[in-house]
């Protein structure tokens, strides 16, 4: 059989933002890592980033175009020109892929919460995903949680569901305790906190942390990308930081808070096992598949039983070291190169 000859969506590719460009980010690298012949084509209405591997069988492809027209037109036109079997996309598959498409869905919360989205933004996703996943002929997910509520609200995508997990990106690799206690300092950000991070959406939820440390005597400093949606006031806010400054914030926090009212995956309990930062986690959607036995879960999704486990585990340092080991472990069953090998998979199902 000929080497496959896949065309992927990489416009996220070399963002740094959310949780989806670094599913990219980290494919893109683990496709470079992986013993295969297929040849790739990462298109993209923008440069090459800095972070594409230099590989031939990576082959950066500008393809001029802007908005839903890119997606709906161009890039078809050019995977097609290009000789595609596969099209990769993430949530949106144009009419025009009639054979080989695979799309990614990183979780379906629009349907489980919609008030945690802007209408216009709901909307548009509710409309547009069936007939995505009914011409898809393989879809991607990144978590088993997310593929069972995938199939739950888009009956057309049982038995097209196929899970190749997220893991750790190469943006954060742990600092000597000088270095953390320096970038802190930088940041105006003082030991002992609590740390939260993420975009400030309505569906990270992340009052609830903030209620919660303020509860538990402790401070919460707040890391992320301005979003929508109101915060009460009581935490350290330090905007978006660089990727090395997110590394020391975690190493220099006492706990990583994920309160999110779901997630389809959730890649900083990644991060957070990797600077050795003990995590407590809501139990929406996919987080306790990641956390695992290596996280804490409130008995509740309430500031009260935050607190309680808050103040319980800063006052156990056995259990915070045991915590930590655990994350370490975790941490280990997450892999890019093993995400791209079942992601190959994936593509050769898909052409056929």
């Amino acid at each position: 059989m000929d080497p496959l000859i896949v065309a992927i969506d990489a416009r996220l590719v070399g963002s740094r933002h959310t949780g989806d460009a670094s599913y990219w980010n980290g494919l893109v690298r683990g496709l470079a890592g992986t013993d295969h012949a297929t040849r790739i084509y990462l298109c993209s209405n923008q440069a090459r980033p800095a972070n594409v591997p230099d590989d031939p069988r990576l082959i950066w492809t500008h393809v001029p175009g802007q908005g839903r027209l890119w997606s709906l037109w161009h890039f078809p036109q050019a995977a097609k020109k290009l000789g595609a079997q596969v099209v990769h996309t993430q949530y949106s598959l144009s009419p025009l892929v009639r054979r080989g498409g695979v799309t990614t869905i990183h979780d379906v919360s629009f349907y489980i919460g919609p008030e945690w989205f802007q209408p216009r933004d709901r909307l548009l996703l509710q409309k547009t995903l069936p007939g995505t996943v009914r011409r898809a002929a393989r879809v991607i997910t990144v978590s088993e949680t997310s593929k069972g509520e995938i199939e739950h609200y888009i009956p057309a995508a049982r038995g097209k569901v196929r899970v190749t997990p997220n893991a750790l990106g190469t943006n954060i690799t742990p600092f000597a305790s000088d270095e953390v206690a320096a970038r802190l300092a930088r940041l105006g950000v003082a030991p002992p906190y609590v740390l939260t991070v993420g975009t400030r959406w309505p569906r990270k939820n992340m009052g609830l942390a903030i209620a919660a440390a303020q509860q538990a005597g402790v401070t919460c400093v707040v890391t992320g990308q301005p979003g929508w949606g109101e915060l009460p006031e009581g935490a350290v806010m330090t905007g978006y930081v660089d990727d090395a400054d997110l590394t020391a914030l975690y190493q220099g926090a006492s706990l990583y808070l994920a309160p999110s009212h779901h997630e389809g995956f959730g890649i900083p309990l990644l991060e957070a096992f990797a600077c050795n930062c003990p995590v407590v986690a809501n139990r929406g959607g996919a987080l306790p598949e990641v956390g695992g036995d290596a996280a804490a879960y409130p008995e509740a999704a309430t500031p009260e039983a935050w607190a309680a486990t808050i103040r319980d585990l800063l006052a156990n340092s056995g259990r915070l070291e045991q915590m930590r080991h655990l994350g370490r472990a975790r941490l280990a069953q997450y892999d890019w190169n093993e995400t791209a090998r079942l992601t190959l998979e994936v593509y050769e199902q898909a052409r056929r």
